[in-house]
C-alpha cells in the first residue's frame, strides 16, 4: 500500500497556528504570545520558548496551542529526535493531548477551521513519530486518518494565509512522490489529484504571507527546490531568509550552505560553512565535513584535500532524514576525483555508492551519465 506517511512526516512541524475563528486567535495578546514562542523555538531558544508555553497553557487550558508548542519545540530541541527515546515519549505524550483537546472543539463544531488545522496537525505529527520508530503500519493508519483533515483545509485558504503552506505541499507531492516511486502509482487511486507548479506557488504564498507557517514554509520551499526541482538559486532566497532570522538553528544553517554550494556561490558559501562549526548538534560534522570538501575540489582545485574532507564525511554516521544525501555528495566527489586522476573503475564505483544513496536528481543524473 502506498505510504502517505513517506511525505507526510514533511507536516511534521505543522502543528501550529492559523489565524481563524478560536479563542486564542481572536486575542491579539495571545498571538503576540504564540508568535513570539515560536520565534524562540526556531532560533533554539528553549528557556524562553518554555515561559511562553506556560502563559499560554495557563490562560488556555482548553485550547490545544500549548501541546503544540511543547510538541513542536521537543521535535527542535532534540534534533534528531527519533535517536532520543525519551523524547519521543514526551512528544507522543504532548500530540496525543494536543489532539484530544481538537477534537473537542470539532465536537462542538465539526466545521471548526481551527478545530480541522489542529486535528490534522496532531494526525501528521503522529504519523511522524510512527514513521521515525519504524512502526509503518501505524505511520499508515495515521496518515488515512489526516488525509481527510487535509483535504478539508484544502477548501479553507480564505480562512487564512497559512492553509497555502500544508495545502501547497500536498499538491506537490501527491504528484512528485508517484514520479519518483512508480511502483505506488497503482495505489494512487485513494487520493485526489495534486498539481506541481500551483502547489509550488501556494507554498510560496505562505513562505511570503503565513503566520506562523512562515519559516516551515520556507525550510520545505527550498529543500523542495533543491532536491527535485534542481534549483538551489532560486532555494537561497528562501535559506537567506531562514539564515538572517534564526542564526541559531542548525538546519537552517546547513541548508543555506548547501544551496550556496550547489549555486556554485562558492565566496558565500565558504563563511557559511565555517559558521557550521560553531553548531554541537549530531547533525552538523557529516555535512561540514562534506561541504568542506566540495569548497576544496571546487573551488580550491584542491583534489587532496578534497578527498581527505569527503573521506572524513564518510566516516561519520548519516541520518535518514537530514544528512543522507551528504554522503552522495560525498561518493560523487570521490567520484569526480577518481575520474581526474583518469582511474575509470574507482570513478565508476563510487558513482555506484552514490546511487546507492541519492535521491536529489542533479546527483542521480551526474553519476547515471557516466559510463
Amino acid at each position: 500500500m502506498f505510504q502517505l506517511s513517506r511525505f507526510l512526516p514533511l507536516l511534521c512541524l505543522v502543528c501550529l497556528l492559523l489565524p481563524v475563528r478560536a479563542q486564542v486567535m481572536t486575542d491579539p495578546a495571545a498571538q503576540q504570545t504564540v508568535q513570539k514562542a515560536l520565534d524562540h523555538i526556531y532560533n533554539m531558544e528553549f528557556t524562553q520558548a518554555d515561559g511562553l508555553i506556560r502563559q499560554l497553557q495557563t490562560r488556555y487550558p482548553q485550547h490545544p496551542v500549548a501541546s503544540m508548542l511543547r510538541a513542536t519545540q521537543l521535535d527542535i530541541q532534540n534534533l534528531p529526535m527519533a535517536e532520543n527515546n525519551a523524547a519521543m515519549a514526551q512528544f507522543g505524550q504532548a500530540v496525543n493531548q494536543g489532539m484530544t483537546l481538537a477534537k473537542r472543539m470539532l465536537d462542538k463544531n465539526e466545521n471548526d477551521p481551527e478545530g480541522v488545522f489542529f486535528t490534522l496537525s496532531a494526525y501528521s505529527y503522529m504519523a511522524s513519530l510512527y514513521h521515525n520508530q519504524g512502526e509503518s503500519l501505524k505511520a499508515v493508519g495515521e496518515s488515512k486518518k489526516a488525509y481527510s483533515y487535509l483535504r478539508d483545509g484544502a477548501k479553507l485558504l480564505d480562512k487564512g494565509s497559512d492553509f497555502y503552506f500544508t495545502t501547497g505541499l500536498y499538491n506537490y507531492y501527491v504528484e512528485r512522490y508517484p514520479l519518483d516511486h512508480p511502483v505506488v502509482r497503482p495505489f494512487m487511486f485513494f487520493f485526489a489529484d495534486g498539481d506541481m507548479p500551483l502547489g509550488l506557488k501556494q507554498m510560496d504564498i505562505a513562505t511570503r504571507k503565513a503566520v506562523f507557517m512562515r519559516p516551515v514554509a520556507n525550510y520545505y520551499l527550498a529543500h523542495i527546490l533543491i532536491k527535485h526541482e534542481s534549483n538551489p538559486v532560486k532555494a537561497n532566497v528562501y535559506t537567506t531568509y531562514l539564515t538572517e532570522k534564526y542564526p541559531k538553528n542548525p538546519l537552517f544553517a546547513m541548508i543555506q550552505a548547501e544551496s550556496l554550494l550547489l549555486s556554485g556561490r562558492y565566496a558565500d558559501a565558504r563563511p557559511a560553512v565555517q559558521q557550521l562549526r560553531q553548531f554541537s548538534n549530531k547533525l552538523v560534522p557529516l555535512a561540514y565535513q562534506t561541504f568542506s570538501g566540495m569548497l576544496a575540489e571546487q573551488a580550491d582545485k584542491n583534489d587532496k584535500a578534497a578527498t581527505d574532507f569527503y573521506e572524513a564525511a564518510l566516516k561519520l554516521p548519516a541520518n535518514e532524514a537530514y544528512t543522507k544525501e551528504y554522503k552522495a555528495f560525498a561518493y560523487s566527489g570521490l567520484a569526480r576525483i577518481a575520474a581526474r586522476a583518469n582511474d575509470h573503475a574507482r570513478a565508476k564505483a563510487y558513482y555506484k555508492k552514490a546511487l546507492d544513496t541519492a535521491e536529489y536528481k542533479t546527483t542521480v543524473r551526474e553519476a547515471k551519465a557516466f559510463k
